[in-house]
């Protein structure tokens, strides 16, 4: 963990040994691509147009069994095609920004991402193809210079209607809960998660704000809080605050497929 006067406190669970535990399970699915990019900026995670810009664009929309309810929406994935002839061993990277409603893949990549993984001159067949088989493993989410941030939402209205975003999101950990209490009170009061990134309250304190939430990492879980204002007294919808810490850990699954060295 990173950034200045922040601090991570107590282990929430442990519920398996570390011993099973992987940080790069491999798991087998198959891929399409979107046609272009306005369907991207409807993704159901609410990240809107500000999708085209997260990792140059190599952005996707997951199954159900990744999304998981909104609660996958930012999570990072490495995803190569298993056609050899076509695709490069290196695969490509990808930020899940949207749930894939079709039952004809498993994940759906914007079409710079789905070309990035064809081999040199590779690319116009490997769109012809449509869908193809791939291979991922979930990696960490790395955002250089930027901490984890919180975007004000639009439907906001100081003081107690409060309703924010969490951008940048690093790591490979998953945010469950999220608390908010003036600066220097114990009082909290807990957000509810709307969709995705979003999480609202109708109950909020009159600012400064503090904010805390519990990340998971798979098998543990963990409270991550900033001992600084992160929202002003007169925070304005549509401003982004820097949290103050970015979010490293790495998630465990059990599996027996580990692979945790970067694909070339």
């Amino acid at each position: 963990m990173g950034g200045g006067s922040v601090f991570l406190f107590f282990l929430v669970f442990l519920l398996f040994s570390s011993a099973t535990a992987c940080g790069g399970c491999v798991h087998q699915a198959t891929a399409a691509h979107f046609t272009s990019f306005s369907a991207l900026s409807d993704g159901a995670c609410g990240y809107g147009s500000m999708a085209l810009g997260f990792s140059g664009g190599y952005v996707a929309a997951a199954s159900s069994a990744l999304y998981r309810g909104g609660v996958g929406c930012g999570a990072c994935f490495r995803v190569r095609c298993k056609n050899t002839k076509m695709c490069s061993g290196r695969g490509v990277k990808v930020i899940i920004t949207d749930l894939n409603k079709s039952n004809d893949t498993d994940l759906v990549l914007s079409r710079p991402a789905y070309v990035a993984m064809a081999r040199r001159g590779m690319a116009k067949a490997l769109k012809k193809l449509g869908i193809v088989d791939v291979e991922y493993k979930r990696i960490p989410c790395e955002y250089n210079n930027k901490n984890l941030s919180i975007r004000v939402e639009e439907k906001s209205k100081r003081p107690s209607s409060l309703t924010i975003k969490f951008l940048h999101q690093g790591g490979q950990t998953d945010i469950v809960a999220v608390d908010v209490a003036q600066v220097g009170s114990s009082n909290w009061q807990f957000m509810s998660r709307e969709h995705g990134p979003v999480w609202s309250t109708d109950r909020a304190p009159v600012g400064p704000l503090q904010l805390r939430m519990v990340v998971t990492g798979g098998y543990d879980g963990k409270w991550v809080r900033a001992q600084k204002e992160v929202l002003p007294v007169h925070w304005k919808t549509g401003s982004v605050y820097d949290f103050g810490v970015q979010i490293t850990d790495i998630a465990r699954e059990g599996c027996s497929n580990c692979d945790s060295q970067d694909w070339k």
